[in-house]
């Protein structure tokens, strides 16, 4: 029978977790439960055939994370894969039970992670697989293009794609699942939608109630509830009369695929399976799904004052102060009064600038809201928060009144403390943008925020970041701020964004030199800073009050050159000393002629 004849003639019954269970059985199981294949073929097979006799009309390779990247090489990934499907075709033989070639999300490749899922997929149809299951993904990356290739090469393929998400609905990179499902249900070459893993029934029941519901079938796959840690094993607890309770009602709403994830048994299959034989009605209305467009009623917003000088075309001024480094908050707020009766528009605070711990940029941002009343711009980067403390920070900024942020994905840990620090980066800064751009329009915040990045004109492959500063508009960022322009090529490479991003506003970097050695420091271990030689030289012998008056000199002639370019100004204080800042801002606003000549010197 037609995959296609079986799902309509009722619900398709998938097996449940594969690595969970076999861990069960194992006191030391492989970090990978895919090498089982080959080290322990007897039990997968074994496993399989429980879930068949549990009632199973599918189930899934034991290949989720059959890559190079998980297992280390092609050459041992090719023979689990090989394995786990002639395991899986094993089990179901004479069974009448569909086998679907499992393909999980592929990380840390780069550049290379596509070719790798074409290569598995390409294994999977020299096989003989022909009904494809993508499972746990945060986005539609890779897909769509597998997808296509599959299709060319066999038409008749069956291709459900599932994506795991929070219980508030989110994947892990912050994409939405309802956008999700929408945009592979219209889709063509997308046979099948569904979600898995993260969630539990109920969380997924929730979920799904809330869906435009398209034409193509829902896959609903949940975990068995959520797990407990004790001594690093993960320990689901027994639930599958509740378990297969919800699965009922997850029918009910219309879901023709279930199925179970992590946590679950061929006992939760085996009653839900039940269930199904008992009849359970479906009580949905079809309609055809569009891409996922959401849409909020007008409210009165709150003002956004930098927002609101930007849209009328006026040149913005923006401040960037470092947080401290300790409890002691005086010299920061008196250093933003100075700033901001000097005829600052904003404050930008860095978010612990080379991952060093210091005042947290959002916190600082609603105490510089409430007591001097400037707007803030706290910088967001991705290294240090995942999802839920993301979103958490998120709302309290907006409660907070705070209207702008600046997303970045975060200079790395140094190497010597990684034993001891962990990044997260469940985000890259085009995927945070998003996720707070689709948060805005869902109407979580009381307004949506005005969200900035960062464009380096500075880079020696500036063609790849405009395409980059692309993708970031796409998502959602409206403003860009530049590393400082003090070369000649980052003039020109400003002067290329103008043309290039129309729509985005720009403010152009400026960081004051302050002595010789400032610059060569920042031309030789600053990341994203490039200082001209010209510049270098004119510092050669230069006492503090000179460096100081060359600052204010070569900032504002730098200010002057790219005025035409930019729609503002982002100025990054030097050492804290605002008054040589303060000076800048005085000559910008006053349109004060450059007391230096830039062209000559870079």
């Amino acid at each position: 029978m037609d995959i296609r004849d079986a799902i309509r003639q009722g619900t398709l019954l998938f097996d449940g977790a594969m690595g969970t269970y076999y861990a069960e059985g194992k006191e030391d199981p492989p970090e990978y439960c895919e090498l089982a294949n080959l080290q322990d073929p007897e039990t997968i097979l074994s496993i399989h055939r429980e879930y068949i006799d549990a009632g199973s009309r599918a189930v899934k390779t034991n290949t989720f994370q059959a890559n190079q990247a998980a297992l280390g090489d092609w050459e041992t990934a090719e023979k689990v894969i090989r394995r786990g499907y002639e395991l899986a075709c094993r089990a179901s033989e004479e069974r009448g039970v569909f086998v679907f070639a499992d393909i999980g999300p592929v990380s840390g490749m780069e550049e290379e992670t596509g070719a790798e899922y074409l290569r598995i997929a390409d294994l999977f149809l020299s096989l003989g697989a022909r009904q494809f299951l993508f499972e746990t993904f945060s986005s539609g990356d890779f897909i769509r293009e597998t997808a296509e290739h599959i299709k060319g090469k066999a038409p008749d393929a069956f291709i459900l794609a599932s994506f795991a998400v929070s219980p508030e609905g989110y994947t892990r990179q912050g994409i939405s699942g309802e956008q999700l499902y929408s945009n592979f249900t219209a889709d063509p070459n997308i046979d099948a939608v569904g979600f898995n893993c993260m969630s539990g029934p109920y969380h997924l029941l929730q979920f799904i109630r809330k869906l435009k519901r398209g034409d193509k079938p829902l896959s609903v796959m949940p975990n068995a509830s959520y797990p407990t840690v004790l001594n690093n094993r993960t320990f689901y607890g027994n639930n599958a009369s509740y378990f297969s309770t919800q699965m009922a009602e997850i029918v009910r709403q219309g879901a023709e695929i279930i199925g179970g994830c992590c946590g679950t048994t061929p006992e939760y299959i085996a009653k839900t399976a039940k269930r199904l034989q008992n009849g359970i009605r479906p009580d949905r209305e079809t309609v055809t799904a569009e891409p996922a467009e959401i849409k909020v009623e007008e409210k009165i917003l709150p003002p956004n004052r930098l927002l609101e000088k930007l849209r009328k075309g006026q040149t913005v001024i923006a401040v960037e102060l470092d947080p401290p480094m300790d409890a002691n908050i005086g010299p920061f707020m008196e250093g933003a009064r100075q700033l901001k009766d000097a005829g600052a528009d904003a404050i930008t605070i860095a978010d612990c600038p080379i991952a060093r711990a210091r005042v947290d940029s959002s916190m600082l941002a609603c105490k510089l809201k409430r007591e001097l009343g400037i707007e803030p711009l706290p910088h967001m980067t991705c290294r240090d928060r995942n999802i839920n403390a993301t979103k958490a920070l998120l709302l309290g900024l907006s409660i907070e009144g705070i209207r702008n942020v600046l997303v970045v994905t975060g200079d790395p840990i140094p190497t010597a403390s990684r034993d001891e620090i962990k990044s997260v980066y469940n985000f890259n800064s085009v995927l945070l943008a998003g996720y707070i751009t689709t948060l805005g329009k869902e109407g979580t915040f009381a307004a949506p925020f005005h969200i900035s990045g960062a464009l380096n004109v500075n880079a020696v492959h500036f063609d790849s970041q405009l395409d980059r500063a692309k993708r970031k508009m796409d998502s959602g960022i409206a403003m860009f701020l530049t590393q400082p322009v003090l070369t000649k090529q980052a003039l020109e490479n400003l002067q290329q964004a103008r043309e290039a991003l129309p729509g985005a506003k720009i403010l152009g970097g400026i960081i004051p030199i302050v002595s010789h050695r400032n610059a060569l420091f920042m031309n030789s271990e600053i990341s994203g800073i490039v200082v001209s030689d010209g510049i270098i030289r004119l510092y050669e012998d230069a006492d503090r009050e000179r460096g100081s008056q060359l600052a204010v000199a070569l900032s504002t002639a730098i200010a002057e050159k790219i005025r035409s370019h930019v729609d503002g100004y982002y100025l990054i204080t030097p050492f804290k000393r605002v008054d040589i800042i303060g000076s800048i801002i005085g000559d910008i606003r006053s349109g004060a002629k450059a007391a230096v000549d830039i062209d000559a010197i870079w």
